[in-house]
């Protein structure tokens, strides 16, 4: 075996890493790039930043690791969803891309849950958001009549970064997923939803796995960056679903709780007949005829940095924390609900706002800290719920990655809020570990992704529910879940 190559285009930068057939990283780098906000509530990107970013990337782990020149045996993708990148006949780039967290389309929004109602769920199983694809394609259509017609393809930001490196174009299920013209059980295009909204089928790229061989690296390329060998190209997938194959999450009775800038509590699903409802996410996965299920918490870290920002700018974020022991669960009392910037799951309410309830006296700042932790975890311990309501779903582990998996007392409180024990990772590297997985499944060094995970995901550590405490939780949990509907009313009054 020689190296796989994961590249991950996130919304703020492109990272790879390099690794060998043990799973281990030998090389990593990572480039920057600009998100464009021409006005209020759009993101934009130019799609050649992706394309440069992983040249200057893959350069960078040339150098730093000479021998990947001539060992470099496969290359994936995953990548931000949603995020549209229109192509003309010529495969020349029609406009920016229209990324994931562009709110300019609420209208269309609007308009596809007006034309097609509960039906979207059943063909998609998701509703109707602005960060999804269609939406934005009805907005070109809409605003930029002239650009849509040039329009002959359209794309996700992995799936150009694949078609600039092989030349071939194409989309694997678990983005296609994201962009609310998929049948997911089916997993194919739905014609239904494409005639609903004028869209000519054939601007959809063909579908294809995300360990299928899409091309090989053009040879331009590789003769740009010294390599001497042929190289394999895998189709990919989406960040999330990558995230979750990195964290060695391949079977059902497994989660990942990730907490970055928002939360996420996803899990493994074997098959797509699943009803939640629209109420939590539920899309193909990167595992060949699986799907999986998410929930989101729109303000998950950025609740707590929002609290140290204006109340404790001059602290670190260890010491911080570094009290939160100390604080009984429940923090005597105080409970907060993380709705700062509106909720998705289980609401979808963009004009909730956050509260703390039960301020006293004998309050201090290291109640306010565990509180903060608490609500946030609460608020996806909703979605955990969602799954256990619907399916009547249970986790014997749930993975915990990002920020929520830096500190000892927050994992505690995980896995005495989830009742269920939490793991963290001794390597973490997101959905670039899983863009790299596929590649390696791809180039059949492992039968699937189960064996795969074995060998490239290691444990460096588990916290079990702590009894007493799960008990106490369980009731302020309760609590926890009356706010909402007690404060929507006053909240939405207060927003209008």
């Amino acid at each position: 075996m020689g190296y796989v190559l994961g590249l991950d285009i996130g919304t703020s930068g492109l990272k790879g890493i390099l690794l060998n057939g043990k799973g281990e990283v030998v090389a990593s780098a990572s480039k920057e790039y600009e998100v464009l906000n021409p006005k209020r509530g759009y993101s934009e990107q130019n799609p050649e930043e992706w394309y440069r970013a992983a040249v200057l990337v893959m350069k960078e782990i040339i150098k730093t690791m000479p021998d990947a020149a001539g060992k470099i045996e496969g290359i994936s993708f995953s990548g931000q969803m949603h995020s549209m990148v229109l192509l003309d006949e010529h495969g020349e780039v029609v406009r920016n891309a229209i990324l994931w967290n562009d709110v300019r389309t609420t209208k269309q929004c609007e308009e596809i849950t007006e034309k097609l109602g509960t039906h979207l769920i059943e063909i998609t199983k998701n509703k109707a958001l602005e960060g999804f694809t269609l939406p934005k394609i009805l907005w070109v259509q809409e605003n930029e009549p002239d650009l849509w017609k040039k329009t002959a393809h359209f794309l996700l930001p992995k799936d150009y970064l694949g078609y600039r490196l092989t030349g071939n174009i194409q989309m694997e299920y678990s983005d296609a997923a994201g962009t609310l013209m998929l049948d997911v059980s089916n997993r194919e295009w739905s014609k239904e939803i494409l005639n609903q909204f004028n869209i000519d089928v054939e601007i959809c790229p063909q579908l294809v796995e995300s360990t299928a061989k899409i091309g090989e690296l053009k040879t331009e390329l590789t003769e740009e960056l010294g390599i001497s060998n042929s190289i394999s190209v895998f189709s990919g997938g989406a960040d999330n679903p990558c995230a979750a194959v990195g964290a060695g999450i391949v079977k059902s009775n497994q989660a990942m709780v990730s907490i970055g800038t928002s939360g996420v509590f996803l899990t493994y699903e074997e098959n797509g007949d699943k009803e939640y409802k629209g109420q939590l996410h539920f899309f193909n996965h990167v595992i060949p005829n699986a799907f999986y299920s998410m929930g989101v918490t729109l303000s998950a870290g950025s609740s707590l940095n929002w609290f140290k920002k204006q109340f404790a700018p001059n602290d670190s974020f260890e010491s911080l924390l570094e009290n939160v022991n100390l604080i009984e669960p429940g923090s005597n009392g105080l409970l907060f609900a993380p709705y700062i910037s509106g909720e998705r799951t289980p609401y979808t309410d963009s004009d909730i706002r956050g509260t703390f309830l039960g301020i006293d006296i004998s309050h201090t700042k290291d109640h306010f800290v565990r509180a903060v932790l608490e609500g946030i975890t609460f608020s996806l311990r909703d979605s955990q719920e969602l799954m256990r309501e619907h399916t009547g779903k249970s986790f014997n582990q749930v993975v915990s990655v990002g920020g929520g998996a830096k500190n000892k007392d927050w994992l505690q409180m995980q896995a005495d809020i989830f009742n269920t024990p939490i793991v963290t990772l001794k390597t973490e590297q997101g959905p670039a570990m899983g863009a790299a997985m596929i590649a390696a499944v791809g180039l059949r060094w492992y039968p699937n992704f189960e064996e795969c995970s074995e060998i490239f995901v290691q444990i460096k550590e588990e916290f079990k529910p702590d009894s007493a405490a799960v008990k106490k939780y369980e009731s302020i949990y309760q609590n926890y879940r009356d706010i909402y509907p007690a404060i929507k009313k006053i909240s939405h009054q207060l927003v209008n």
